[in-house]
């Protein structure tokens, strides 16, 4: 009898990384992987646990899952993930439909894991952080076959006082940069054309094996990788941007110009408080020689608004900073306290309809500086990687070189000709729609 398992996976690329390896684990083993959580034995839930919207979030899906054991075939319910390595305890006190909770640093034994579970042999299993495995390993891809997360390293050691990456995830470690060489290799020799690099902290890469950042370098020898078409890198922390990676940026022809620089906040005040470097003046200097050195760069940011302490006029120095520097994408988020981290003790905590109103005007002001910046788009050409075809709107959609999976925005386009999923071809904006573009496939007669 073959054992059929339900995968729910939640969170950051970098939690799906850990999903598809053991999902390859499972098949590797035997067990048949199914998207119908009805037919499953057992159903693992690898949960996210960085703020308080994805913490519910992950005990929705668990309390989902577990409907199954009634309405099912469900034998065992096995979480995973951020949540699990957190709220150990917690989880099997406060739901107890849940029968097996593995930290992280157990990722690898999911196989023995699972097969003890369907024999009703329930216990929660974890290991020190740090033994999660950063080697190079085949995956059951979860993206679409042409893109694909390589996770570079692992942890975190900036210790930002809002953040409980560090204790879920601990210390900063780089994966050996030959596996991240072979991984990268196995996934272009599987159809990957799209890699995109992933950390809590890409820049950081190679600190901890040679005592200099080895980011630049990894990027110039994935360029060399046959296959490979576009090298994305995500999660680049400001005061680690090096001449040597803009250079790379800009000269290597694989490695698109898109920077993802999350710099929380502009106020010097407010990022001392954070555990972070910088203010309102280096930033826009960087920026600045970002643009000058990277003229076709696409700058992205995260930020935090209703930071504990952040007064009027500090909201309104970030307002204007958005205003002034014009990020091509932005995501705005209202700060989440989290339990054991320093910020949720702090004293002058913003209240929460003030931080959601905060983020929602920053988010209004950005989509209008995109709008703006699309606008100057249409009549221009840019190469598209094709995802799929719309029945209802009767056009293919995909992304350019300026847009990451799952978080910027997409290029809808008619073509008179079918097209093949996964490839590349010339679109020509002709209108925008928010954060979207609309096209025509380059050589038709409009």
């Amino acid at each position: 009898m073959t054992f059929k398992i339900g995968m729910i996976s939640l969170g950051c690329p970098k939690n799906q990384v850990d999903a598809e390896v053991m999902l390859k684990k499972l098949l590797d083993a035997g067990f048949a992987i199914t998207p119908d959580e009805r037919e499953a034995d057992a159903i693992i839930v690898n949960t996210c646990g960085f703020i308080e919207e994805a913490k519910n979030e992950a005990i929705e899906n668990i309390i989902e899952a577990a409907k199954f054991k009634a309405d099912g075939k469900l034998r065992a319910l096995i979480v995973t993930g951020c949540l699990a390595e957190r709220y150990r305890d917690e989880i099997s006190r406060e739901i107890p439909e849940v029968d097996v909770v593995v930290g992280i640093g157990k990722n690898g034994d999911i196989v023995s894991i699972v097969k003890e579970a369907l024999q009703e042999h329930f216990q929660n299993t974890y290991a020190e952080k740090e033994a999660l495995a950063l080697k190079a390993e085949e995956r059951t891809l979860t993206t679409p076959p042409y893109t694909a997360y390589l996770k570079i390293a692992e942890g975190c050691d900036n210790c930002c006082t809002f953040c409980a990456i560090p204790l879920i995830r601990g210390h900063f470690r780089s994966k050996a940069y030959d596996d991240c060489i072979k991984e990268a290799e196995m996934l272009a020799d599987s159809g990957v054309t799209e890699l995109v690099l992933v950390a809590q902290d890409t820049t950081r890469y190679g600190e901890d094996l040679c005592g200099k950042s080895l980011l630049p370098q990894l990027l110039k020898d994935l360029a060399k990788i046959p296959g490979l078409h576009w090298i994305r890198t995500l999660y680049t922390y400001p005061e680690r941007i090096t001449d040597e990676l803009l250079a790379v940026l800009r000269d290597e022809e694989k490695v698109v110009p898109y920077l993802d620089i999350p710099i929380q906040h502009c106020n010097g005040e407010i990022l001392s408080r954070m555990n972070r470097s910088g203010d309102e003046k280096t930033l826009c200097a960087l920026m600045e020689k970002i643009r000058r050195t990277v003229p076709s760069v696409t700058l992205r940011t995260t930020l935090l608004c209703g930071f504990p302490g952040e007064t009027d006029e500090q909201f309104s120095e970030l307002a204007e900073f958005v205003k002034k520097v014009r990020f091509d994408r932005l995501g705005c988020f209202a700060y989440s306290e989290e339990e054991d981290t320093p910020a949720a003790d702090f004293k002058d905590q913003v209240d929460r309809q003030t931080r959601e109103d905060r983020a929602e005007n920053i988010m209004n002001e950005q989509l209008l500086i995109v709008d703006e910046k699309n606008r100057q788009k249409i009549g221009k050409t840019f190469e598209v990687l094709i995802e799929g075809y719309d029945n209802y709107i009767r056009c293919y959609f995909g992304r350019s070189a300026a847009d990451a999976p799952e978080i910027d925005g997409k290029i809808f386009f008619v073509s008179d000709k079918p097209l093949e999923i996964g490839s590349y071809v010339r679109v020509r904006i002709n209108d925008t729609i928010d954060y979207d573009l609309l096209g025509e496939l380059e050589g038709m007669d409009s």
